[in-house]
């Protein structure tokens, strides 16, 4: 039931990207090319950079990331580059030349900040800028925040809760003659490049997702065998078939295949052992031994 519901996902990521993107099949080629008219060679080059320097498991979100900035860059223009954000915070373009993320933001890659960046800008354009923020880890609606001043009964204020994301709180007259809010979940939106940032990584997943220039090819790198023959046996033993694994991995592209069929995140908790286990493989790390033996102790 679980892995029905991933080709949903993916069927409407797919259904998302190709309207915002006008990709019918999702790969780093097709987004590249839509990346040079839009955000200029240079900038794309340094996109290409970064996602170059990022790890093969974390490679498909920096991709998703540059979806982001390409529909971020058409619905701001591509002025939005050189903007200092609220006269605090460096201009998008020396954030790229820099290639750090900055408080609060260095949980995240430059590409994913510049994402987050566009992604609520371009809400802001789109709905206004948000009254207030909430975390939607809980589900409470009722006063979530403090009320700006001269709010009335019936009024809907803009609220934020993730990078492009908003919703509504409707201000409310409580019985004790107070102004309060309740949170209008069926408001849930998100803005234009959030939604290209999470269908692309969906739609085009883990990969492999070949960048131009690569030499030598990263995923034709062979893997261990002995740490093959350990993920495919737990995989196996634990719900996976034949078809999700393929017929052998023998390099670290096979890996990176099989790891997307297997559709693991939507499998129970203890799959994530196996993620992790199966990711140091791909990435070369020297966790690998760590993460199998962690794998056969659970």
């Amino acid at each position: 039931m679980r892995q029905a519901h991933a080709e949903d996902a993916r069927t409407e990521a797919r259904r998302v990207v190709r309207n915002l993107l006008g990709e019918e099949r999702p790969s780093a080629e097709a987004l590249i090319a839509d990346a040079r008219p839009v955000l200029g060679d240079e900038r794309t080059e340094r996109c290409l950079s970064l996602a170059l320097g990022a790890s093969l498991t974390r490679r498909s979100a920096e991709l998703a990331a540059i979806a982001a900035l390409v529909v971020g860059t058409r619905e701001l223009g591509v002025s939005w580059w050189q903007r200092p954000r609220d006269g605090k915070l460096p201009a998008p373009d020396e954030v790229l030349e820099t290639s750090v993320a900055i408080e609060p933001w260095t949980d995240l890659t430059a590409l994913e900040m510049l994402a987050a960046w566009t992604s609520d800008d371009a809400a802001d354009q789109l709905w206004g800028r948000p009254v207030a923020e909430v975390d939607l880890n809980s589900w409470h609606a009722e006063d979530r925040f403090a009320l700006p001043p001269e709010v009335r009964p019936g009024q809907r204020l803009v609220v934020h809760f993730d990078a492009g994301g908003r919703l509504d709180a409707v201000v409310t007259r409580r019985s004790d003659d107070d102004l309060g809010s309740n949170l209008d979940f069926h408001s849930l939106r998100y803005s234009r490049p959030a939604e290209a940032q999470w269908s692309w990584g969906v739609a085009a997943g883990l990969g492999p997702h070949r960048l131009p220039g690569e030499k030598p090819d990263p995923y034709a790198r062979e893997v261990d065998p002995d740490a093959v023959r350990i993920l495919r046996a737990w995989a196996m033993r634990h719900g996976a078939t034949s078809e999700q694994l393929g017929e052998g991995w023998r390099t670290v592209g096979d890996v990176v295949a099989a790891i997307e069929r297997v559709d693991w995140m939507w499998r129970s908790g203890e799959w994530f052992g196996w993620w992790r286990g199966a990711s140091a493989l791909v990435d070369d790390s020297a966790y690998l031994p760590f993460r199998l033996e962690e794998l056969a102790s659970g």
